[in-house]
């Protein structure tokens, strides 16, 4: 099934909406984590709040600026879903549902980011074309 020129639009309104998350939740985490102050973090997997820290960072900045260009955006998904299930479910369980509400919802959006795609205006559509004129 071919995908319309609105359907790709519609892609990258939703991979800049949901990478967006850098400035809010990425970028505090990286400036956290170069920060003078001792890390405090919470200790989701038992190996430390610096690795626990490390990963969301890696996630919500790295995975997130992945997806807002369009690079390797499906795999640049998966980071984000498991840190938004574990912000949900982990850090917020005993939480009101208002709490675990943004990190269930920007899973959903990452969930749909995986199942259709970056889209045509992205780095990964760049090259699928790219690539398409190769196969001889």
């Amino acid at each position: 099934m071919k995908k319309t020129v609105l359907e790709d639009i519609g892609l990258l309104i939703m991979r800049l909406g949901a990478g967006s998350m850098i400035l809010t939740h990425g970028v505090p985490k990286l400036m956290r984590f170069f920060g003078d102050e001792p890390i405090k973090f919470m200790d989701f997997l038992g190996l430390g709040p610096v690795v626990s820290l490390s990963l969301a960072v890696f996630a919500e900045f790295v995975c997130a600026l992945l997806i807002m260009i369009g690079f390797k955006t499906r795999f640049a998904t998966i980071p984000l879903m498991i840190t938004m299930l574990t912000a949900a479910l982990v850090a917020h369980s005993a939480d009101p549902f208002s709490r675990k509400e943004l990190p269930l919802l920007y899973f959903i959006v990452f969930l749909c980011i995986l199942i259709f795609g970056a889209g045509k205006f992205s780095i990964d559509g760049y090259t699928n074309r790219k690539s398409m004129y190769y196969n001889g």
